[in-house]
């Protein structure tokens, strides 16, 4: 079985007039956005550049320039291959925006694909490497809604205001959830202009957004999909059914796009996800109930305190000795009630953790 590169080479060569947008270019142009195109890619709605200009204009750059605007290597892989691909080489990209900020705990990227002259995909960044990044991700356990979710809500409402077509959205991870909040909460008017959402391997929600009339409605056009040993995407509470796809990899690293395995047209397909992943989703979701919002709030936000005391930009830079030990350092200086609400927290998780073990075997 083959990966998203496979797919460019065997149908990397047929037009999008020929054979419309399907669940792998979805992924494809989800994947995309975690590029960094900042100057190279229009910031505003309007014509934009095609793909293969801004890839060779982003692969001219030092790499050394660029670490820090891709997830990872493939990512230059990727646009390598988009760029051979004469099915994508000449899509449009345009509307590029990336927010970042520490004081606000959010971390926002999207970017405009018009597929056809009438039909765009807008398709939003997961979760980069970064810790507010991250703390954002956690925030959606006890927000209705946070900074990133109306970020994208506003972008979609942007861009439908600029272009009358249809439009498809989508993102992998936090991406993935970016795109159906969106859609969900815009205005019926923004909303009867969507097409299709396509969520890959993407948290869910709480209670407020789930019940919301918008999302109710939308259902039927969410196309949701996750690795067989998927734990993100289990994440909080979704009400959309799932596709679940066969990954090269092993456990949390089947969250990587680029371990989806594909066949022919399409994702290799299998009945369920595994038991560990189940297990998984049971503690956290038993966890979770068993902490009200404020709970939620006072852990993640005394563990990031801790964590940035390290002044550490990214999950890599946390990873170095010198800052374990200040993240130690940063725990005990934690108020009492802190340090008492971080270690009950932990208690239950490890209570939630016994539980489902002990139903397991029982």
């Amino acid at each position: 079985m083959g990966t998203i590169f496979d797919y460019l080479d065997w149908r990397g060569d047929i037009p999008f007039a020929q054979v419309p947008l399907n669940p792998v270019d979805a992924l494809i142009l989800s994947t995309l956005a975690y590029v960094h195109f900042q100057d190279l890619v229009p910031q505003r709605p309007g014509p934009g550049v095609p793909l293969a200009q801004a890839a060779q204009a982003f692969l001219s750059l030092p790499e050394s320039s660029t670490e820090d605007r891709v997830r990872c290597d493939n990512d230059r892989k990727l646009l390598r291959a988009l760029m051979d691909a004469p099915r994508f080489s000449g899509l449009t990209l345009t509307f590029h925006q990336d927010i970042f900020s520490p004081q606000r705990e959010t971390q926002f990227a999207a970017l405009a694909i018009r597929v056809s002259q009438e039909e765009t995909f807008l398709a939003f960044r997961g979760t980069d490497s970064t810790l507010v990044g991250w703390k954002e991700d956690f925030n959606m356990s006890f927000l209705d809604t946070v900074p990133a979710q109306q970020a994208a809500l506003d972008y979609l409402t942007a861009w439908v205001v600029h272009s009358p077509g249809p439009v498809i959205l989508g993102g992998h991870s936090k991406g993935g959830n970016l795109a159906v909040y969106a859609a969900a909460l815009a205005s019926p008017t923004v909303r009867d202009r969507v097409k299709a959402v396509y969520n890959n391997d993407g948290p869910g929600f709480t209670k407020k957004v789930l019940t919301a009339p918008g999302y109710l409605e939308l259902i039927p056009r969410i196309h949701s999909f996750v690795p067989q040993s998927s734990v993100v995407g289990m994440l909080l509470e979704h009400e959309d059914p799932y596709t679940v796809i066969k990954s090269r990899q092993l456990g949390i690293f089947q969250h990587d796009p680029y371990s989806w395995e594909v066949q022919g047209g399409g994702f290799v397909v299998v009945d369920q996800v595994t038991q560990g992943s189940r297990k998984l989703d049971q503690t956290v979701k038993t966890w979770l109930d068993a902490l009200t919002p404020t709970d939620r709030e006072v852990f993640l936000d005394g563990l990031y305190q801790a964590l940035a005391g390290t002044q550490a930009r990214s999950l890599d830079d946390l990873a170095q000795p010198k800052n374990l030990y200040t993240v130690f350092q940063g725990l005990t200086r934690l108020d009492e009630g802190t340090r008492t609400s971080i270690a009950r927290t932990l208690g239950l998780l490890a209570k939630s953790a016994a539980g489902v073990l002990l139903d397991d075997d029982s």
